[in-house]
């Protein structure tokens, strides 16, 4: 990533026809840079840095999760975008639009226990070369909510195999805090070049004190950090 001096890192937060959780996100990124509303029938995503897809029921989730935001106008730029290395993290519902664009690998499926579910997890951290995890510690333990109803990651096993090997389960349940019955415990997965995170916890429900968490703040923190350490353009 590169960046002009003195300008400052602005997100970009996708909004659905469904989306509930955009403001939180929009807050939680107003923490550690810039941030703004992005419609899902623009294609312009005005020169933001890293965009946000968030949580909730894009176009009432109908057909599949995911399956019909994955063809709003917005999203041909955010392919565009995440294709050229730009940082792109979907969360929960946003998670499951960047599998069904094929922005990153595997299908969320109803969890196992065929129920929606709201509760805290832990989640260690299995990668913490991400754009998104960058100040995250190797094995760190963070405290974020989850609420899903389809949340469960599958891919095939010979699939898992070459994410287990290339880093891509950047985020896994701790033991005994798997909600969903996700394969190899993945709470949270990258594309192969790591610019592109999905994951089924709410960091942005985890960036206040008054939540009893701020742990979610390091993956929004990432992108900061990363972004600073980039090559400079004067």
């Amino acid at each position: 990533m590169r960046r002009f001096a003195g300008v400052r890192m602005r997100f970009g937060v996708v909004r659905f026809p469904g989306s509930c959780d955009e403001v939180d996100a929009l807050l939680a990124c107003r923490r550690f840079a810039d941030a703004e509303i992005l419609w899902h029938r623009e294609r312009d995503l005005r020169g933001v840095g890293a965009v946000v897809l968030p949580g909730g029921f894009s176009y009432g989730d109908y057909l599949r999760v995911g399956a019909i935001a994955r063809f709003s106008p917005v999203m041909e730029a955010v392919t565009e975008f995440a294709r050229a290395g730009g940082p792109v993290l979907g969360i929960c519902n946003g998670f499951q639009v960047l599998c069904e664009a094929g922005l990153l690998p595997g299908a969320l499926l109803p969890n196992t226990g065929l129920r929606f579910l709201c509760r805290q997890v832990d989640v260690r951290v299995g990668n913490p070369d991400t754009v998104f995890t960058h100040a995250c510690a190797r094995a760190e333990r963070l405290s974020l909510p989850v609420k899903h109803g389809a949340g469960r990651f599958y891919a095939p096993d010979y699939v898992l195999d070459q994410m287990e090997a290339g880093g891509q389960i950047a985020l896994r349940y701790a033991e005994g805090h798997n909600p969903n019955g996700s394969a190899r415990d993945a709470a949270g997965v990258t594309n192969e070049a790591g610019n592109v995170l999905g994951l089924m916890p709410h960091p942005e429900h985890a960036t206040d004190p008054l939540t009893g968490s701020t742990d979610g703040g390091k993956l929004f923190a990432s992108v900061e950090q990363v972004e600073n350490e980039a090559p400079v353009l004067v």
